[in-house]
């Protein structure tokens, strides 16, 4: 984890709770002694979320029942990481599919102050997060965007008078709903848990999946970004394994950018990485 993570250190649930008392019946203490929660409980994952970004920053946060629950120390990881790459402070920062929860541009307003724009495909994934702007008076500056096409990510959205410093995204992983299904079942195989268990493994088909998986999305994100070449500094994504790397940067890199970096995270047995691009020196 970035060494400026807040969260690098355990949960504190007594605070936590205080601020958020629906989290108390889902915390217990597991057999080394330590408090934690059932990460494997889907509304156990979402109460965590919601008491962090209550307790750190002040957000009243909701999410529909079907969407992803996105871990607020692991994004929030990303954005440090960003934020490495950039010499300034007064950040734009563009989110591509920004989806339901808006956690990043929440986590940038809150924790550096920058200023973010939304993107989203999903007509009801941007109500629910233009309703989570509703609800702050800190978020009031964000700005969201309809994707319309879905076979776009950065064209119509980036309009002619934008600059942005960077541009974020941790796009879907599977390239259907048949393979995302598949990797859903896999892990609720690979946890044995009982049939009264929840799962924390839900998601919308446009969290879920993309044709052709990560690397088809950003080998088009690639070739897009060469249409902004000066209206965006950094162009930036997640990539969750390790073996979609070579192809991704092979792709990037037909872009002819001035410069690639690969950035690995960690955040403890969970491993990713960073792919960041430019085409400004």
């Amino acid at each position: 984890m970035h060494p400026k993570n807040p969260f690098i250190k355990d949960y504190d649930f007594e605070i936590l709770i205080a601020n958020k008392a629906e989290l108390k019946e889902f915390v217990f203490v597991n057999e080394h002694g330590n408090t934690t929660i059932k990460f494997h409980d889907k509304q156990a994952v979402k109460t965590l979320n919601q008491a962090l970004l209550q307790t750190h920053y002040g957000i009243l946060w909701q999410i529909p029942e079907n969407n992803l629950c996105p871990p607020v120390p692991g994004r929030l990881d990303y954005l440090l990481h960003v934020s490495d790459l950039i010499n300034k402070t007064d950040i734009r920062l563009l989110d591509i599919g920004t989806g339901a929860n808006l956690i990043y541009p929440i986590l940038a307003t809150c924790h550096f102050n920058w200023h973010c724009t939304g993107s989203e495909v999903n007509e009801e994934a941007l109500q629910n997060a233009q309703e989570i702007i509703n609800q702050n008076s800190i978020l009031q500056k964000t700005t969201l965007r309809r994707q319309k096409f879905k076979s776009n990510i950065l064209n119509h959205v980036i309009e002619p008078d934008d600059f942005f410093d960077v541009v974020v995204c941790n796009p879907p992983f599977s390239k259907d709903l048949k393979e995302a299904q598949r990797k859903n079942q896999r892990k609720i195989t690979n946890l044995d848990l009982p049939p009264s268990e929840k799962r924390n493994f839900g998601g919308t088909p446009s969290e879920l999946w993309y044709k052709g998986d990560v690397e088809a999305f950003l080998k088009k994100m690639a070739q897009e970004s060469t249409l902004f070449k000066t209206q965006v500094q950094w162009f930036t994504s997640l990539i969750s394994k390790k073996k979609n790397l070579k192809n991704i940067k092979r792709a990037i890199k037909k872009t002819n950018p001035t410069e690639i970096k690969v950035i690995p995270m960690e955040h403890g047995n969970k491993k990713s990485h960073i792919i960041a691009w430019t085409f400004n020196t």
